[in-house]
C-alpha cells in the first residue's frame, strides 16, 4: 500500500472513531467541527516524532485518547475566557477552542518548541479565539484573571493551586484531569481550597480511569 493509501485508510478509520466517540458522549458537532478536529489531529501526529508532544504513537489511539479525552470535560466548560495550563501539544485546548468559537482559550507552556506548535496549529486551524503564551504560570500576568483553568495530568493539585491560583478569579475554578481519583493530593489542597465535585469521565476507546476534578476556593465560614 503507498504512502498516501495508507494516509488515506487512517484518516477514514479516525473519521469513523470520531464519530462513534462523539454520538458515545453525545456531542453533536457538525461535519466541518470534526474535520478541523482531525486536521488538528493531523498536525499533532506530523510534528510529533520531532517535537515530541505526546505519548501517544499508535494512530489507532490517538482519536480516543486526544480528541474524545479532551473532549470528555466539554459539558463542564462554561467560562466565556478560559485557561488551559501546561497545553503541551494543545490537549484539551484546542479540540475545546474548536469545538466553542464562541469562547476564548488562552493556551499556557514552558516549552518553546511546544508553543511553537501550538501557534501553527492556530495560523493553520485559522482559531481566531485562541491565544498561546510561551512562559511559566508563575510569571504569567493576565489583564484579567480567568473563569476557569483547565489542566490535563499537568501536576500535582497543590502545585496548580500554588502556581496558577493568582490566574484564578475570585469566584472562579480549575478543571483538573486525572486519571484514578488522586486521594493523596486531594488530601494535601492547601488551606482555603475545596474539591466543588469530582466526576468519573467514560472515554470512548479508553481504558483505564478518568476523573474530573473541580476546584475552588472555600467560601468564608464554610465547612472543610
Amino acid at each position: 500500500m503507498s504512502n498516501v493509501s495508507k494516509s488515506e485508510a487512517m484518516m477514514s478509520r479516525w473519521r469513523q472513531q470520531l464519530a462513534s466517540g462523539l454520538a458515545e458522549l453525545g456531542l453533536a458537532l457538525d461535519a466541518e467541527t470534526q474535520a478541523r478536529l482531525l486536521a488538528f489531529l493531523g498536525l499533532l501526529a506530523k510534528w510529533n516524532g520531532a517535537y515530541n508532544l505526546t505519548a501517544v504513537r499508535n494512530p489507532d489511539e490517538m482519536v480516543s485518547r486526544q480528541l474524545l479525552d479532551s473532549l470528555s470535560i466539554a459539558p463542564y466548560v462554561t467560562a466565556d475566557a478560559v485557561l488551559d495550563v501546561g497545553s503541551g501539544g494543545g490537549l484539551p485546548g484546542i479540540p475545546l477552542a474548536i469545538v466553542f468559537p464562541q469562547r476564548r482559550f488562552t493556551l499556557l507552556d514552558s516549552n518553546s518548541k511546544k508553543t511553537r506548535f501550538l501557534t501553527q496549529c492556530k495560523l493553520e486551524l485559522g482559531l481566531d479565539n485562541l491565544v498561546v503564551i510561551h512562559g511559566r504560570a508563575e510569571d504569567c500576568q493576565p489583564d484579567q484573571r480567568y473563569a476557569q483553568v483547565t489542566s490535563r495530568a499537568f501536576t500535582a493539585l497543590a502545585n496548580l493551586i500554588n502556581w496558577c491560583g493568582p490566574l484564578l478569579a475570585d469566584d472562579g475554578e480549575f478543571l483538573a484531569m486525572k486519571g484514578q481519583f488522586p486521594e493523596d493530593e486531594v488530601s494535601a489542597l492547601p488551606a482555603g481550597w475545596r474539591v466543588m465535585q469530582h466526576q468519573s469521565l467514560a472515554v470512548p476507546g479508553c481504558s483505564g480511569e478518568r476523573h474530573l476534578l473541580t476546584l475552588a476556593r472555600q467560601s468564608p465560614g464554610a465547612a472543610s
